[in-house]
């Protein structure tokens, strides 16, 4: 597996970019180094870099081989952190914190957005009032948007309409309610569009049943830069910025449809139409203006039957007109996802399917390079891939680890035990998220937060 290769040639544009995040959390002469780091490895180690975003904006791949394959409740666990109430998003590493979001009440009428330090103590926490309470149940979304890391601090948001901005040290700099703003968020299943953000602009995805909208604002004072429609199409995945040529594109994928904004101005630069089941996965970066894009055939997407051939990479080329047209290179034969988006890893890209099979695919030409059946069963949490192998973070709370040089897997891990009874769907502890921090892989249920340890 030429991992050298694929940092180079596939992911030094969008590194480069996560550079410039560094850059303004860091010094002048240690930006300068992670650049020309960056320039020589085009990866940025994980003891240099900050989760800053859901899925590390996409570039959840290091090239680092210290994060630990092997744990257990008795063993690896550094520290755990109670959360209050319960979240689906992804901690938040940056400004030295962890900085995770929460919902709590019968009716979510509380969120909540808190701070620990990297020994799991907590640092601060701010709560907010819910505006538009709405039944806690585990068939909609509970605090699931994921938060961003700015230079100033942190920006939140939650599917009741609160959108926050705060300092490194939890004071508030800025609220907006869009919904007192904007109107109702109504979605089924609730909204889960976490933010995105470009070093310049925060972007906001609400695709809700009438009226949806994508915004940019600034993160300093909260303000509107540019409100456009939405997609106009059912849709829990997240917007992402891909790389393109010198330029980045805002691209947001709903049912039946991706579509790819300007992030400076909100306008539409091209729209895919060729899919259908890409309603939870979020388009992943595959350099070279490409992006990775899964789909599942559920009950509620037309053309189910065929959910392979959805699962596919795309690229953006720029026309001689100057317009930008988007389609796929290849599709795939076999493989299929569920919420867990796929991934770039090495040479190939690797989906992971509802029964909890691990395809992995030429990155190149689409064609199957292994199949696996993990222990770990259906993903929910975007896999992580680091050393030469890939982190299966499995709904229900095993985690398997894969060695992508034979496709086999080598650990099978837990935090916490094996619950006794089987829930209802929905029900059970969870695992949503993984993000890595050296010497930390952190692991993220609804209600707590795991600091596993080599």
């Amino acid at each position: 597996m030429n991992f050298g290769k694929y940092t180079r040639a596939v992911c030094f544009s969008t590194f480069a970019a996560n550079a410039l995040v560094l850059a303004r959390f860091c010094s002048p002469l240690l930006a300068i180094a992670l650049i020309f780091s960056i320039a020589d490895r085009s990866v940025v180690s994980a003891d240099e870099a900050v989760w800053g975003q859901f899925q590390n904006g996409g570039l959840a791949v290091a090239d680092e081989d210290w994060l630990p394959t092997s744990w257990s409740p008795e063993s690896n666990i550094a520290w755990t952190a109670e959360i209050q109430g319960y979240g689906q998003s992804t901690p938040i590493v940056a400004h030295d914190q962890i900085v995770v979001t929460s919902t709590s009440g019968a009716e979510k009428d509380d969120y909540h957005v808190a701070s620990f330090a990297m020994d799991g103590t907590k640092k601060w926490q701010v709560d907010r009032t819910n505006p538009s309470p709405f039944k806690n149940s585990p068939m909609v979304s509970r605090a699931a948007p994921s938060a961003v890391a700015t230079q100033d601090g942190f920006v939140a948001f939650f599917e009741g309409g609160v959108l926050v901005g705060l300092s490194t040290s939890g004071d508030v700099l800025w609220e907006r309610d869009l919904v007192d703003q904007f109107g109702k968020i109504e979605a089924r299943h609730g909204l889960s569009a976490s933010l995105e953000y470009d070093n310049t602009n925060v972007f906001v995805w609400i695709e809700r049943q009438t009226d949806p909208y994508v915004m940019a604002i600034d993160p300093a004072t909260g303000e509107e830069v540019w409100k456009v429609p939405g997609l106009g199409s059912t849709s829990w995945s997240s917007p992402r910025l891909i790389s393109v040529g010198e330029e980045s594109h805002l691209v947001c994928s709903a049912s039946g449809k991706i579509v790819g904004f300007d992030p400076s101005t909100g306008d539409r630069l091209w729209e895919f139409t060729d899919i259908s089941g890409n309603t939870s996965c979020t388009p992943m970066p595959a350099g070279d203006g490409r992006f990775l894009m899964g789909a599942s055939g559920g009950r509620e997407e037309r053309n189910a039957g065929s959910a392979p051939q959805n699962n596919t990479l795309i690229k953006i080329e720029k026309s001689d007109d100057n317009t930008f047209q988007a389609t796929a290179v290849w599709r795939a034969d076999k493989a299929t996802s569920t919420f867990g988006s796929p991934v770039a890893a090495g040479d190939t890209a690797a989906f992971v399917s509802r029964a909890g099979v691990l395809f992995r695919l030429d990155l190149e030409t689409g064609e199957r390079v292994s199949n696996t059946r993990i222990k770990a069963g259906s993903v929910w949490a975007t896999p992580i891939v680091a050393g030469g192998q890939i982190y299966l973070f499995g709904s229900k709370g095993t985690t398997s680890v894969v060695s992508m040089d034979v496709g086999k897997e080598i650990a099978t891990n837990r935090c916490w035990e094996i619950e006794s009874e089987a829930p209802a769907f929905g029900g059970g502890h969870k695992i949503y998220a993984g993000a890595f921090v050296k010497p930390y892989l952190l692991i993220r249920r609804g209600d707590q937060l795991f600091a596993v340890k080599q």
